[in-house]
């Protein structure tokens, strides 16, 4: 299970995003929505992520 080189991780967008979304419910009165959307959108990107790494 050695890979030469590095894999990327999608932890950091996934942990940025839920932030993100949070602070911009807030913002706007719908903390959890926010929370719930960026939930969902960093989700999202750590998956795209993780299928790209997965390629390589």
């Amino acid at each position: 299970m050695d890979k030469s080189g590095y894999t990327q991780a999608g932890g950091f967008i996934l942990a940025a995003s839920i932030i993100i979304g949070a602070v911009a419910g807030t913002l706007v009165g719908q903390p959890s929505i926010g929370f719930i959307t960026g939930t969902g959108a960093g989700l999202l990107l750590a998956l795209l992520i993780w299928l790209l790494d997965r390629r390589r």
